[in-house]
């Protein structure tokens, strides 16, 4: 099969590519290196088993790169939910338009299937936790949960005009290797700045699912082989959560340290757009025959080790420069 998986040298997309390959994939990695780092598929450019192609989605010149594509992985966006706030148009280009502009180019190009990342932000604050896809009204709360709400509407709508297939994938809290952002990467960098205190924002009440990526990247491949609908739609997440204080206790035992202060900026969210509390139901995807590999403590736990061996290593690294 030969994918195009855009935003593959990122977080996600990076270990998605390692899964593609590993299948035996002829994959294209299309990235503008705003997020990703070319090193996370360096072993497979190498090896010739990844074409790379540096191109903004916002730009013309990328789109031929589809002709004879098989399908397409569309992950490149902009993913930081709480800087979507500050200034929301450039958000709306990365996550909409870019996404038109992927549809436009599988329409012209005869590329039948896409698969797309999507988010929990979606729901919003659902009143119904675990929250299922059939859940409704969907009222995000984020400038980030709206773009990503508008494109999956598109991505159905292009799959019903233009005979295309679909899967849309609402994740839950990914974390694991090669993450860059987030709870936890914030969390393991501030404490290496103060071992002492801990600034936690909200009250650390707000209570969410995490979920490995290796687990996740298990789940986008088994739904996309097992579900065969022309628009298919799947929550992916662990079947428990944690809050945020429970989080950071995680990331303090693991870095072992003691005796550090939690300093709460207070209020029931951590910023504009925080949605406090947050399960998916995954009852749709385990009647598939899924089954999760992990839950949130685990993901957690093992998430902050690798980071830490990350931040090691990367240090070693530059100690020899």
């Amino acid at each position: 099969m030969f994918s195009i998986v855009t935003g593959g040298a990122g977080f996600i997309g990076s270990n998605l590519v390692d899964a593609l390959v590993k299948r035996g994939d002829k994959v294209l990695v299309i990235d503008n290196l705003s997020a990703g780092k070319t090193d996370n598929i360096k072993e497979h450019i190498d090896g010739g088993k990844v074409e790379f192609l540096k191109a903004d989605l916002l730009t013309c010149g990328w789109e031929k790169s589809f002709s004879g594509a098989d399908r397409v992985y569309h992950l490149a966006a902009d993913p930081d939910v709480r800087a979507s706030a500050g200034v929301p148009k450039p958000v709306y280009e990365s996550n909409v338009t870019a996404t038109i502009n992927v549809l436009e180019a599988m329409r012209e190009h005869g590329v039948k299937e896409i698969v797309f990342t999507s988010t929990s932000t979606v729901y919003g604050e659902a009143k119904v936790i675990p929250t299922p896809e059939d859940y409704s009204p969907m009222i995000p709360i984020s400038i980030y949960g709206g773009t990503k709400l508008a494109a999956e509407a598109m991505i159905s709508s292009y799959a019903a005009t233009f005979d295309m297939k679909a899967w849309v994938f609402r994740f839950a809290n990914i974390i694991g290797k090669r993450s860059n952002h987030g709870v936890i990467w914030d969390f393991v960098h501030k404490l290496k700045d103060n071992p002492k205190e801990l600034e936690i924002l909200g009250d650390g009440k707000q209570s969410k699912s995490y979920f490995s990526i290796e687990a996740c990247v298990d789940a986008v491949l088994f739904a996309t082989e097992n579900s065969d609908e022309n628009f298919n739609f799947f929550n992916i997440g662990s079947e428990d959560w944690l809050s945020v204080t429970e989080l950071a206790e995680i990331v303090v035992s693991e870095s072992d340290l003691k005796d550090v202060k939690f300093n709460y900026t207070g209020g029931d969210r951590g910023w504009v757009g925080d949605v406090p509390k947050m399960q998916l139901s995954v009852d749709k995807l385990k009647n598939l025959g899924w089954k999760p590999m992990t839950d949130s403590g685990e993901s957690v736990r093992s998430a902050v080790k690798t980071l830490i061996s990350e931040m090691k290593e990367k240090n070693q690294t530059e100690s020899f420069s």
